[in-house]
């Protein structure tokens, strides 16, 4: 400070309290007073008589201003001292210097802000003849509006900082709990499996130990029934080899033996053979019944994976038919989840997104992304004393259905297989065909409405045919048959992204059929039914 404060004196000493510059050409007046040659000069010009000093306002005489030299020589040193302080490095510049921020012009400290030119200024700035008509306000006074805006926004920005603290400590918790219940899903999880695979072990074994016993039985049958069998040959060849004997013999020999043996019993008494079947009835009825044992097991594994498989891959989605696309021959339930085939044309005018004359309609909902899943329920209403008895009338077998690599490589095929329980109907054949079916499946939004159609995915269809015949494939030229039983609920599952819409029967969870395909745009539910006897709910 000391080297730089004498500097600052010294430059207020030297400067021109008219132009607040440097002295250029000084001159002194009758007080003393100096002033530039030419500012003093001007002043005169301007001003009536008499002249007045500038800073005391003392009497001078224009006559009496006379040079001052020696002013004029320090005013030239201080002038330079002040220039090769400025050259200086900042770093060799005082402390004081660099800490606090003076005018570039003056080296002054800053008090002033001008308004109009928006400047900070020192008080010989605010002297200037640049800024002596402007208005200026002290620093702090110009500062106050701006920092009200930033402490406005301050406080803005801290609670919006606070809320977000908040929220993340919210968030954090919900986030820690979630963690946790998922940990514990986890662990619900392994002991949920264990406990299936405990139970499946347990069973497995029972299975086994009793499959073991019924071997075992039948072993020991098969040792009984071969030596027994043996010794009924052996003694049957030796009383052959006899008998043969005695037949070569002479005929007297053979009188006399006869004759002698007359009034005893009989030479060769008839004794009963042993006859015995191969498997005792016990063992065939322990057989059977391990046998209904095991095409039980096989039923509820399959039911077990398919159901397993829908609830955890799938999504049950409602399906609500759309009234607006049904056919006039078809009658839609009020809530949209069930639909008859009327006979009577019930709607009067058409519309261009109906089926015409295809008894179709389509779900109110389309598809895009997604796995969904939802169930068709195929009842017959109105039955006749035949029809009905027709309809319960036991098939001899199904024909089984074709398995795929995804679904029915998991649950497996039944061919030859039918549960007692399930409901088979067989409807009355009229003419060699069997013109009443309903149709199950999906749709494209984009198909033909309009003239008789081919259900075929080539068109857009991916359905199952019902009929009393069983369950045939809607495919181009002709559909093909896949079950000669009709199941009375048809789930339906759309895998969009994976391609695939399988088919399946809902009450045993059986395999039934699946479709590979590329989807695009939107796919929705599609249903048809031709006949006055049957009804379609969707189900749920």
């Amino acid at each position: 400070m000391a080297a730089a404060s004498p500097l600052r004196e010294l430059e207020g000493e030297v400067l021109c309290s008219i132009c607040l510059d440097y002295l250029r050409d000084p001159v002194a007046v009758d007080c003393g007073h100096v002033f530039c040659h030419h500012c003093i000069i001007r002043l005169c010009e301007c001003t009536r008589q008499p002249l007045h000093c500038s800073l005391c306002k003392a009497i001078f005489k224009k006559e009496n201003i006379r040079h001052v030299w020696q002013m004029a020589s320090l005013v030239e040193n201080i002038w330079r001292m002040k220039v090769d302080e400025e050259r200086a490095p900042r770093e060799d510049r005082p402390l004081e210097q660099n800490a606090e921020k003076l005018c570039g012009l003056h080296l002054e400290k800053l008090h002033y802000y001008c308004k109009d030119d928006q400047q900070i200024l020192c008080v010989m700035c605010r002297e200037s003849r640049e800024h002596r008509h402007h208005a200026a306000v002290l620093l702090e006074k110009a500062a106050q509006p701006f920092r009200g805006k930033i402490l406005n926004h301050l406080k803005s920005l801290k609670g919006d900082r606070d809320r977000i603290e908040k929220f993340q400590s919210t968030g954090e918790d919900e986030l820690e709990a979630l963690l946790t219940k998922f940990q514990n899903h986890r662990q619900d999880i392994v002991s949920v499996f264990e406990q299936g695979h405990q139970f499946l072990r347990e069973r497995e074994q029972c299975l086994l130990e009793l499959l073991e016993g019924i071997e075992q039985e039948l072993a020991e049958g098969r040792n009984s029934y071969v030596t027994k069998g043996s010794e009924e040959v052996l003694r049957l060849g030796t009383l052959i080899s006899e008998l043969e004997k005695k037949s070569q013999q002479p005929a007297i020999e053979l009188l006399q033996t006869l004759n002698d043996c007359a009034t005893q019993a009989p030479l060769y008494p008839r004794k009963k053979f042993w006859i015995e079947k191969p498997i005792s009835a016990a063992v065939k009825k322990r057989a059977e019944e391990f046998a209904d044992k095991l095409l039980s097991l096989e039923k509820g594994i399959r039911g077990f994976n398919g159901k397993l498989r829908r609830d955890l891959e799938y999504k049950t989605s409602e399906i609500i038919l759309n009234s607006q696309t049904a056919n006039g021959y078809l009658s839609v339930s009020p809530n949209g989840k069930s639909m008859i085939f009327t006979g009577l044309w019930t709607n009067k005018y058409q519309q261009g997104q109906r089926f015409d004359p295809e008894p179709g309609v389509l779900g109110s909902k389309g598809f895009t992304w997604g796995k969904v899943y939802w169930e068709v329920k195929v009842d017959r209403i109105w039955w006749g004393a035949e029809e009905e008895e027709a309809a319960m009338k036991y098939w001899g077998g199904a024909r089984g259905v074709f398995g795929t690599s995804d679904l029915g490589g998991l649950m497996g095929t039944t061919d030859g297989y039918r549960n007692e329980n399930e409901e088979l109907e067989e409807w009355p054949q009229e003419n060699g065909i069997w013109p009443k079916f309903c149709l199950v499946g999906v749709a494209r939004e984009s198909v033909v409405r309009r003239g008789f159609l081919n259900f075929s995915p080539e068109e857009g269809f991916w359905t199952l045919q019902l009929c009393s015949a069983g369950v045939c494939i809607g495919t181009s030229p002709e559909p093909f048959q896949i079950l000669s039983y009709c199941p009375r609920q048809i789930g339906v599952a759309l895998d969009y992204d994976g391609g695939k819409v399988t088919f399946t029967n809902a009450r045993t969870q059986e395999f039934i059929y699946e479709f590979s395909s590329s989807f695009s745009g939107r796919i929705f539910p599609f249903l048809w039914l031709n006949c006055m006897r049957s009804r379609l709910t969707l189900r749920p």
